[in-house]
């Protein structure tokens, strides 16, 4: 089950159907299967505050991803996104904000699915299949 939801925020995602589609499509070409997975739309200060209180980071940050799997192969996590970093990245990279956004969720989902980021070369490679993911949309 694939969901998105806003909090403090009246944002609607953009093309919900074809997001969810591509997202399950996504997670299914890489073996794993989506049991439950939340998108939750927040602001800046939103999710500076779930930054603080579960991670004891204090900085803005455009999503964080909660993995609650259980089982190997199997999605159950709550990601957050913030909207206005969102809108602010893509206007810094001047990219087109629904592409932005979606690159963002797939990001989270790429986490879930054992990517990481945690070096230069682990980034490059993860922007490589974001870009990989966003060609199929």
């Amino acid at each position: 089950m694939l969901k998105f939801f806003s909090e403090e925020i009246d944002f609607k995602l953009p093309f919900p159907q074809k997001t969810s589609k591509w997202i399950k499509t996504i997670s299914e070409s890489e073996g794993y299967n989506i049991i439950s997975l939340n998108y939750i739309f927040c602001t800046d200060d939103y999710l500076l505050e779930i930054n603080k209180q579960y991670l004891d980071h204090d900085y803005y940050t455009d999503i964080i991803t909660f993995d609650n799997s259980e089982e190997e192969g199997k999605i159950e996590s709550d990601i957050y996104v913030s909207v206005d970093r969102v809108k602010e990245n893509a206007e810094t990279f001047g990219a087109d904000f629904e592409v932005e956004m979606r690159r963002v969720l797939i990001h989270g989902l790429l986490h879930l699915m054992d990517y990481t980021d945690t070096s230069e070369e682990l980034k490059l490679q993860m922007r490589a299949k974001e870009d990989e993911c966003l060609l199929l949309f």
